[in-house]
């Protein structure tokens, strides 16, 4: 991923001007200067709305950092090394030679694709992206494009992308793969910053050509069906080297790619990283993917998880802002999800399994801004999230011709018993607990409309402590005075 802000200011600011050239340059793909490689430049609405359905549908998905990061775990010379830990051969400036003697030590026996894949099923994730190769280089699955890779250069000598694929296929549950196609520490890509090893010096068209090609063809080719392709950072990436990997999506039709490929391709999601964006993207598809704790590689003594409670908020909050969760994992180097990463996905799940119909499927607020913010904290770069001092709710929506569905999810319960929906203008035609609901005891709420919108009321204890649903079913358009 991106570099922390406790990174070096010159290699923030390498990075931020090569994100910021991208994101200039994404106007010329709207324009059709790139329609020759694009693989969907001549996709109407309606075959893009159809291609990114399941996408919008799920809401939720898996991130999965893994790679031989894992082995130092964010230790190196005995000295904790700060930082992200997928970063630590870049941020401690470790020689390419001897970075790679840590492959002899990765050695996964505890890894079991089918225990990941049901971990984020019973999350109630509905996709997972993995990192097929991280700016290290090393890729997880068998490349005969370079030798640096799990099957060649560690005792493992297995391809667990194989066995993803396989439970993936198994489970129901989409896959994706992550892979940087710019930075390359050890098979001559870029660098944030520039090398640190005279042995980087590199061709970076020879890198493109004969490794980053070579090896999305293969991610692309060898492990069935394959739904998202997420690139990351886009350092040194030109019309003409973007232009060489493109095409390549072909190989799977309907793949999503996001906007870091780089040479001015805009992708078809907007990638917000450690945050959530105030007010979603207007007329773009997003995903905000962010860490349970402090990195998204493992690190061994990094134990900041975020509550549950925060971690199911994010999720509501960004559904209702039209986003989906991108939520991240890092396995050990024996194959192992923390404990403190299942556990809360654990609890996630539980509340999923009961009210995951206010998330799957569903649409923006059409409230606009809403009283308070879903979360109080500091994300994973620092960005103070905002605070409320009064109780705080976000809605999810489902409309269809006939009428709509609103998903009133609220955080603090009011104490008077009376839920006020700000600017509704309609009458309801039901309104209940989606708790009771999934449990099998219905049973409709009182709602009164008045000069400021529909009140509700509902019973003196909170459903749930982290988040209570009230269901509002509504006959013909939505009325709301903003």
């Amino acid at each position: 991923m991106k570099i922390t802000a406790k990174s070096k200011l010159c290699l923030c600011l390498a990075l931020a001007s090569a994100l910021f050239t991208g994101h200039q340059t994404f106007a010329a793909d709207a324009a059709g200067t790139n329609d020759s490689v694009a693989p969907y430049a001549n996709e109407t609405p309606a075959q893009r709305d159809e291609r990114m359905a399941w996408w919008r549908d799920a809401r939720f998905g898996m991130f999965i950092h893994w790679g031989v990061y894992s082995v130092p775990a964010g230790t190196y010379h005995d000295k904790k090394i700060s930082g992200i830990g997928e970063w630590i051969m870049h941020n401690a400036k470790i020689p390419m030679a001897e970075y790679q003697t840590y492959a002899k030590e990765f050695n996964p026996t505890n890894f079991n694709a089918e225990e990941w894949v049901k971990i984020a099923k019973n999350a109630g994730m509905k996709y997972i992206v993995i990192t097929s190769k991280h700016h290290e280089g090393f890729a997880m699955f068998d490349s005969k494009a370079s030798d640096w890779n799990i099957v060649k250069a560690t005792p493992y000598a297995h391809d667990p992308l194989k066995d993803l694929a396989a439970a993936c296929q198994k489970e129901g549950m989409r896959l994706g793969f992550y892979y940087s196609q710019a930075q390359d520490w050890n098979n001559g890509g870029s660098e944030a910053g520039g090398p640190w090893d005279p042995a980087q010096k590199h061709d970076m068209d020879d890198y493109i050509h004969n490794i980053a090609v070579p090896q999305i063809r293969e991610i692309l080719s060898n492990y069935g069906k394959i739904s998202v392709l997420w690139f990351d950072t886009s350092i040194n990436m030109n019309k003409e080297r973007a232009d060489a990997i493109l095409p390549l999506l072909k190989l799977q039709p309907g793949i999503i790619y996001n906007n870091r490929l780089g040479g001015g391709y805009k992708g078809d999601t907007e990638t917000p990283e450690q945050h959530i964006p105030a007010n979603g993207f207007k007329d773009r598809d997003w995903e905000t993917c962010m860490t349970m704790n402090d990195t998204w590689g493992y690190k061994s003594y990094d134990k900041n998880f975020k509550s549950t409670e925060t971690l199911l908020r994010n999720l509501i909050d960004i559904a209702s802002k039209g986003g989906n969760y991108l939520l991240n994992v890092g396995p050990d180097s024996t194959g192992l999800i923390p404990d403190g990463e299942v556990e809360r996905l654990k609890e996630v799940g539980a509340w999923m399994k009961v009210n995951g119909e206010a998330i799957y499927g569903t649409t923006a607020t059409p409230f606009g801004a809403e009283t308070g913010s879903a979360v109080k904290q500091k994300d994973g770069y620092g960005h103070e999230q905002p605070t409320s001092s009064s109780w705080v709710w976000r809605c999810t929506k489902k409309v269809t011709p006939e009428g709509a569905t609103l998903y009133l999810n609220i955080f603090e319960w009011p104490k008077d018993g009376k839920f006020v929906v700000p600017g509704l203008k309609n009458k309801i035609d039901e309104a209940y607990l989606l708790k009771s609901n999934a449990l099998g005891m219905h049973k409709h709420l009182k709602t009164v409309n008045g000069d400021n919108g529909v009140t509700i009321s509902v019973p003196e204890t909170a459903p749930d402590k982290i988040a209570s649903v009230v269901v509002l079913k509504i006959k013909g358009a939505l009325d709301v005075q903003q």
